[in-house]
């Protein structure tokens, strides 16, 4: 039987919900065909998807699960994209899977995982991205989490050095820590990344950032630029935060 955890404190500030237009299913899907009519990129692109899974998100993992599953398989109709599993919880475990194109394996391999309590380990996944890249080009880093207990100076160090080598991150953040929020946007910035926030009641918009990203890794800027006109704002100000 799992043990309560106990949470790491949290500061929050209150953000009040908005209601952004989503694109209709069949605008999605209309995109998706037009750009599986284009030149694949032979399903070579690499996707690093990192997750914080201390014990503060244990109540969004199921969530954080499924939305990743769309995002995977939206990529199939642009000519696939290969897919690499991180996540850091506890006393300093940090996990990455094997690079994959299975859908199945994906989720096989999240729905084993267990948060623990523990501190975040963002520099490990920024280093992690950095080592990956020498083996075999990465596309891009998506980072989901909540959290920012490391040091500022070292991660934008890290951050910087993933812009020089044509890495964005995509900084997703949980709920609304001002410490995280600076953190990540900072990041984002010096990555030539993005940054959004989510709550559980805004799934929907983060499922449909996440599809955007999975669509700027497999078929590019201009594949991105396309599946904003019928998208919500915040997938248009993912876009323009690339752009900038």
């Amino acid at each position: 039987m799992k043990e309560p955890l106990k949470q790491r404190s949290r500061q929050s500030v209150s953000k009040k919900d908005s209601d952004l237009p989503v694109s209709g299913k069949n605008d999605v899907q209309q995109f998706l065909s037009k750009v599986a009519a284009m030149p694949k990129t032979g399903g070579d692109a690499r996707l690093i998807f990192a997750l914080d899974a201390t014990a503060s998100r244990e109540s969004t993992w199921d969530v954080a699960s499924q939305l990743q599953t769309e995002m995977f398989l939206s990529t199939h109709s642009l000519g696939g994209l290969n897919v690499q599993l991180c996540y850091f919880r506890g006393f300093g475990e940090f996990f990455n899977s094997d690079w994959q194109n299975n859908a199945d394996e994906i989720v096989q391999d999240m729905s084993r995982i267990l948060c623990q309590a523990g501190a975040t380990q963002i520099e490990r996944v920024l280093r992690h991205a950095i080592n990956e890249n020498e083996s075999n080009k990465i596309k891009c880093v998506v980072y989901i989490g909540d959290a920012m207990e490391e040091n500022i100076d070292i991660l934008a160090q890290l951050a910087g050095k993933l812009g020089l080598l044509n890495i964005p991150i995509f900084m997703f953040q949980e709920r609304g820590d001002p410490v995280a929020r600076k953190a990540f946007i900072e990041m984002s910035r010096l990555s030539g990344g993005a940054y959004a926030q989510f709550d559980k009641a805004s799934a929907d918009h983060l499922k449909e950032l996440l599809k955007a990203v999975a669509i700027y890794a497999a078929g590019g800027l201009k594949a991105l630029q396309d599946f904003s006109k019928s998208s919500s704002q915040d997938v248009k100000l993912l876009e323009r935060q690339l752009k900038s």
